[in-house]
């Protein structure tokens, strides 16, 4: 037995071995994300599918693939904080849409990592403007509830989910109220009783099914967030909705929240940066869309940075299950309203990363960290400038989408085959 085990150790090294890949990734402006800052003519050195050098003299062994940047930005991938990646490929088409889930009798203990599809169409394209890792909300279904959301990459393979029940999501804005009972009132008593609930769990069950608020098993789910080991993600708007929202925070240590929407968060920013709650923002969400976003600005991320909270960026406003691709041309957005170019660029590729908690192997380029490395023609904030090379966990993928593959398909016009045998 410890033959045939010793066997297969020595093929599975043989074939980790032989997938093994370095590449060198030189003459570009290396933008590291950590106290190095940016590096003029650097090389970013990956090994079996990390970073192993960052630098200006970095040696390159004689068995790299070398990627030349020719003069361009070298970046670490760019991280969408709030997606619906996978879910959903046709909105409208209940059959291909599994985001939400109104008609389910659970809430919490739903995962999308049992929806997330690594092959939906929208990834590649997605993956084409530089973004290597998303994370992947749920919609609410019939209570204030989504349930958990999970993070994943953009490679497009089986394994590309490489972490799920990161969060639960959860809407207390006017939408979640309707939910609830009428009410934001009803809405934020359903979450202090769901809170009760959980937090009671398993004593509280061990003659009945149902808690006030939750039955057994989503109550069990909500257990890792009343315990502050997963973070609850509360979407709100309105400035008196976050500070009831850090007000519910405070009386439940050691609870981790996040805000996402925040529209009105620029107006208790010295709050949230006192109470370290960070937002997800879109920068770009200057008209309101209801009444709970009446102080919706372009100036929101500028003033939210100058307070000190911790901002990363979303696309909520061009729609996340298919137009995260833009979340640069955003970034840039926020720099013409403001934001240096540093925090802006952080709000899409560190800031995220720290926010999920993985911000030692995401989101900066060092040894050590998953080999995401984006190579760009230009500033990757500047709206004509486009990814040349996108490597994820050490390897080069694919620049192509659904929409590229049609476009060379259809090019040929010159076709002069009988009409019935054309493909």
């Amino acid at each position: 037995m410890k033959q045939i085990l010793s066997a297969l150790a020595v093929t599975a090294l043989t074939a980790s071995s032989a997938l093994a890949q370095t590449y060198a990734v030189t003459n570009g402006r290396v933008v590291t994300n950590t106290n190095a800052g940016i590096i003029e003519n650097g090389t970013v050195l990956l090994r079996d599918g990390d970073i192993v050098a960052v630098g200006a003299e970095v040696a390159i062994p004689a068995d790299a693939t070398v990627i030349d940047a020719d003069g361009g930005w070298i970046t670490p991938g760019i991280f969408a904080p709030y997606t619906q990646l996978g879910l959903i490929e046709v909105a409208l088409e209940a059959s291909t849409n599994d985001a939400g889930a109104d008609d389910s009798d659970f809430s919490v203990a739903l995962d999308v990592a049992d929806s997330f599809n690594p092959a939906g169409t929208h990834i590649p394209s997605t993956r084409m403007e530089g973004v290597t890792r998303v994370a992947v909300y749920p919609s609410t279904g019939f209570n204030i509830f989504g349930g958990h959301g999970a993070l994943a990459s953009t490679r497009g393979d089986a394994d590309s989910l490489f972490e799920h029940g990161s969060f639960v999501f959860a809407d207390l804005s006017q939408s979640g109220a309707s939910r609830a009972g009428g009410s934001r009132s009803a809405a934020w008593t359903y979450l202090d009783a769901a809170f009760e609930d959980a937090a009671g769990y398993l004593g509280r069950y061990s003659n009945a099914h149902h808690g006030d608020a939750l039955d057994r098993y989503d109550a069990a789910a909500l257990v890792p967030v009343v315990r502050g080991e997963v973070p609850l993600v509360v979407n709100v708007d309105r400035a008196a909705d976050i500070r009831r929202a850090i007000r519910f925070r405070n009386e439940h240590p050691p609870l981790r929240m996040i805000i996402q929407g925040g529209a009105e968060a620029w107006m208790v920013a010295d709050e949230l940066a006192a109470a370290g709650i960070p937002v997800l923002i879109d920068p770009i969400r200057n008209l309101p869309g209801s009444f709970d976003s009446l102080g919706s600005t372009l100036a929101a991320a500028e003033r939210l940075h100058a307070a000190g909270v911790t901002v990363a960026y979303t696309t909520e406003t061009a729609d996340g299950y298919f137009n995260a691709r833009l979340l640069a041309q955003h970034a840039g957005n926020s720099v013409a309203h403001g934001v240096s170019w540093s925090d802006a660029f952080a709000a899409i590729t560190r800031v995220p990363a720290e926010i999920y908690g993985v911000d030692a192997r995401y989101g900066s380029l060092a040894a050590g960290y998953a080999g995401d490395v984006v190579v760009w023609d230009g500033d990757p904030l500047e709206v004509m400038s486009a990814p040349t090379h996108v490597l994820i966990d050490g390897a080069q993928t694919v620049l192509e989408s659904r929409q590229t593959m049609l476009r060379d398909r259809y090019m040929d016009i010159t076709d002069e085959t009988p009409f019935a045998y054309r493909r």
